[in-house]
């Protein structure tokens, strides 16, 4: 069987233990000696045609309640000007954050509103990462200021008003967060 015959029995990315069930680990030594498969982390592969983000399925497929968080997720909504260095990943706290070669910020978010404001962002036919909303973002600004700096949240804010965010949508979404809720009210007041 030839080798581009042989890929098209593979998804874009899979794990070692499945493409050798679907074709063996001969055939899956050969596509990966010949460069028709690649590494993506320990046990991660994709074809070699694969276009996407490599990081984001490494962490997708190694943190499966991963999120995208603070910067990450701000400059994902275009709310912030910078490129993150790393990438901000949220998990519920208490839950394992495992080590990549990817360059992550781990942040441990409170179980019990961690999935506020949650949606997920496809990185494949078969893989998605959290990412939170650009509201519950601004609002993790507020409420990581301590850590992030003030002008992260005030940015955000004012760049997601101009582009028509509702500040009453915002301020429903953060009376789950009261360390952000009063920063965010004094803030919108002195904005609008």
């Amino acid at each position: 069987m030839d080798s581009a015959r042989i890929l098209t029995e593979l998804p874009d990315t899979f794990r070692f233990n499945d493409a050798v069930r679907l074709i063996g680990e001969g055939r899956f030594r050969r596509l990966l000696a010949d460069g028709q498969i690649t590494r993506l982390a320990h046990g991660l592969y994709r074809k070699a045609g694969w276009i996407g983000d490599e990081d984001l399925l490494a962490i997708a497929t190694r943190a499966p309640r991963a999120t995208l968080a603070l910067r990450s997720a701000l400059a994902r909504h275009d709310l912030i000007d910078d490129i993150p260095s790393s990438i901000d990943i949220a998990i519920p706290r208490g839950a394992w954050a495992p080590k990549l070669e990817t360059p992550v910020r781990w942040h441990r978010f409170d179980a019990t509103t961690f999935d506020l404001g949650r949606d997920d962002l496809n990185i494949d036919q078969s893989h998605s990462i959290g990412l939170y909303s650009a509201q519950r973002s601004i609002i993790d600004a507020f409420r990581l200021r301590h850590l992030e700096g003030e002008d992260l949240g005030i940015e955000s804010l004012k760049r997601w008003l101009r582009k028509g965010g509702q500040a009453s949508e915002l301020l429903r979404l953060a009376k789950s967060f009261p360390t952000a809720q009063r920063g965010l009210n004094q803030t919108i007041s002195i904005l609008l």
